[in-house]
């Protein structure tokens, strides 16, 4: 099949918990890819194969499947929810052309869903939203759309209404056609009866659908003014109007229903037809050139272009390296060789596999819209980009954020030293925000992720995975240092030991730069007493001795330098002369600048009971936490707060503790902040005791 009409690539978004693997399992079911329903609380469901995924009941890796449904053939990725992975959210989102935003009927708007929509937000996805488990005690429908649009800011467009709450939830109506679909009580999806609208819900409806059509027609003049006439449009001229709205991001199509119990997930695969685009209605991919600067070309989706893919995701599993790629332009056939742009090395495209979560299918080609694994490329990462090496270019590439948590690991025997290091090269290939490092000093390996749980399962994948046993030390935050003056200073380098010396001299000032901003470098010299060809070796030294606080050793950011003026020798000064006047420099300025210790700070999201706010809220005041707001719910009180990271390690013990195991939390980075003087006493202190023991 080759008509990209007829594609849909979307992803299942949500927070953790609200029911989007289950969603998934039921959509392959309905769509007969798959005969046997696999439950998440069984640690059976399809999507999740990984033994971690299955024993905590989460998703962790993005799974990608195939489907098909009415003649459309759907690529469907399901993302984790945990906020420790939403680096697989982000760049699952990347790739794809619309998305199902999945909330719980009884939880609404939660935390994780904040951040999801958000990064749907900034790549522009169209999604419809499918509010889940209206079975539930305290599921709400109204309730969760009132918080999609004052929480999230968006604007939610009712097609269907409950019929029904809690446990006599039995059907939807749908508003377009005043239908209503009933589902009988034995949790087969196609048992379903479609009858006229209750009696006690035709004020509710009209009233709704008066509402959704006014919504709709608003995207038509022409449409508009029949409708202002008093004549209702066409069902089909009101669904393409509502498809118009939906791809431009002004409305989200909501529908409900309760994917566990099989009740109201037909109108959503419909509505992912009718609404949401193919791959040639999104915005084309602009292309860029290998500096990253936007070369004005697109990425048309069109199979006769030339090819452009990206490789979204590398997994290792069974059966070796995948590389998954989404197929923006042209035609990928088995044995093509292919340009990988970052590396500017070329790759043989050996097998291609459509897959279904681990199950895959053999494909001789892909092209544009197509979302395959292609197995066995030797040095293709997340975010590179594969072309045809007659006509290269690069889409534009994938940022992560940077690890703020880390830990010592240890092989327990020489044996284990091996295969760790093999196996922590694969997990750096599937997962771009796991970082890893070796303690030149100490010998030992440092992992870096983005919260505990995120290298817990790490480790976890290491001893069960990979077979590699390992003592693991315990956390460390990734502190950063900066400087709170401004310093005028000159250093002179000067070496004569015989034959040619080393010269050179360097005025600078050193001060601090605006947050964010990282290292910034520039020279104000002029007259040529620091000749233009030594700059680059004066800013390269001052960037290298970035990496090292001068109190603690910790990178060193948010910092100007500026070139004011020197001094050179016409024998003896050289590039290197300058490089190591720049790196004595540093030392010798940085400890007059105030230097100070920075900290990371995390945007904490707290759901607790309504009985246990007091103690949630005193225990994160004793944690140096600013509690930002506190938001009633229907079920309990959310309240978010800014805490630093070295406060929080092991706090979902204390949160369950207080809350009788019904609290939640999330967390994410923020930004970093100047420490206390005690605590950066003690981050000091603890640096020169690692040292003394090296």
């Amino acid at each position: 099949m080759t008509d990209l009409a007829k594609y849909r690539n979307i992803g299942i978004f949500a927070h953790v918990d609200a029911g989007k693997t289950t969603t998934t399992e039921r959509i392959l079911s309905l769509t007969g890819k798959i005969h046997k329903i696999g439950e998440v609380h069984d640690g059976e469901a399809t999507t999740d194969f990984m033994d971690q995924e299955a024993e905590r009941g989460i998703t962790i890796q993005s799974a990608a499947v195939s489907a098909f449904w009415k003649d459309h053939r759907f690529n469907i990725i399901d993302t984790p929810g945990h906020v420790d992975f939403t680096v697989e959210v982000y760049r699952s989102l990347k790739v794809l052309d619309g998305g199902v935003g999945v909330f719980c009927g009884s939880g609404g708007v939660e935390p994780q869903s904040e951040t999801n929509w958000r990064y749907a937000n900034d790549s522009e996805v169209a999604r419809v939203i499918f509010v889940n488990k209206l079975d539930r005690i305290g599921a709400d429908f109204k309730r969760v759309v009132a918080q999609v649009e004052n929480v999230l800011g968006a604007h939610p467009l009712v097609m269907v209404l409950p019929i029904g709450r809690e446990d006599d939830f039995k059907g939807v109506v749908d508003l377009l056609t005043r239908k209503a679909w009933i589902w009988d009580g034995t949790d087969d999806p196609t048992n379903f009866k479609i009858e006229d609208v209750p009696a006690d819900m035709a004020d509710d409806v009209e009233e709704w659908r008066e509402k959704l059509i006014e919504t709709a027609v608003e995207q038509d003049d022409d449409l508009m003014e029949q409708y202002l006439e008093g004549n209702e449009p066409a069902l089909e001229d009101i669904k393409r109007c509502i498809r118009k709205g939906t791809i431009a991001l002004d409305f989200f199509p909501t529908y409900c229903g309760s994917a566990f119990k099989n009740k109201g997930l037909q109108l959503l695969l419909d509505a992912v037809v009718d609404y949401l685009p193919c791959p040639t209605e999104v915005e084309p991919q602009p292309e860029v050139d290998l500096e990253g600067t936007e070369t004005g070309e697109l990425a048309i989706v069109d199979p006769d272009r030339p090819l452009r893919a990206l490789a979204f995701k590398i997994m290792d599993d069974r059966f070796g390296a995948l590389t998954f790629l989404r197929v923006y332009s042209g035609r990928l056939n088995k044995g093509d060789t292919v340009l990988n742009t970052f590396t500017g090395k070329t790759e043989r495209i050996g097998r291609i596999v459509e897959m279904s979560a681990d199950d895959r299918i053999e494909l001789d080609s892909a092209q544009a819209g197509d979302i395959v694994a292609v197995l066995g490329m030797k040095n293709v990462q997340t975010g590179h980009t594969l072309a045809d090496p007659k006509n290269p270019a690069t889409l534009e590439p994938m940022v992560f954020p940077d690890p703020v948590i880390s830990i010592a690991v240890t092989p327990k025997d020489k044996g284990a030293s091996e295969k760790m290091g093999i196996a922590i090269g694969k997990m750096i290939a599937e997962d771009p925000s796991f970082y890893v490092e070796t303690d030149e000093d100490s010998g030992e390996t440092i992992l870096k992720g983005m919260g505990e749980l995120h290298l817990d399962i790490k480790i976890d994948i290491l001893k069960r995975t990979h077979g590699v046993e390992v003592e693991v030390g315990a956390p460390q935050v990734a502190y950063r240092e900066s400087i709170t003056q401004e310093v005028t200073d000159s250093y002179t380098h000067k070496k004569q030991s015989g034959g040619s010396g080393q010269y050179g001299k360097i005025d600078y000032m050193v001060a601090p730069a605006e947050t964010g901003e990282g290292f910034q470098f520039e020279s104000k010299v002029t007259g040529g007493n620091v000749p233009r060809e030594f700059w680059p070796a004066v800013e390269k030294g001052f960037r290298m001795s970035m990496d090292k606080g001068v109190l603690a050793g910790y990178p060193c950011e948010d910092v100007k330098v500026t070139l004011l003026d020197g001094a050179f020798h016409a024998v003896d000064s050289s590039a290197i002369a300058f490089e190591i006047a720049a790196k004595g420099a540093y030392r010798q300025t940085m400890p007059k600048a105030g230097a100070q210790i920075m900290e990371p700070i995390m945007a904490v999201d707290v759901f607790t009971p309504d009985d246990h706010v007091g103690d949630v809220i005193g225990d994160l005041n004793r944690r140096r936490g600013m509690i930002k707001s506190q938001d009633a719910g229907a079920t309990g009180v959310r309240i978010k707060a800014d805490v630093p990271l070295s406060e929080m390690f092991g706090y979902i013990g204390d949160l369950r503790t207080f809350t009788s195991g019904r609290g939640q939390f999330s967390m994410e980075f923020n930004h970093y902040s100047p420490c206390p003087r005690n605590v950066a006493d003690d981050v000091i202190a603890a640096a020169k005791e690692r040292e003394a023991k090296k």
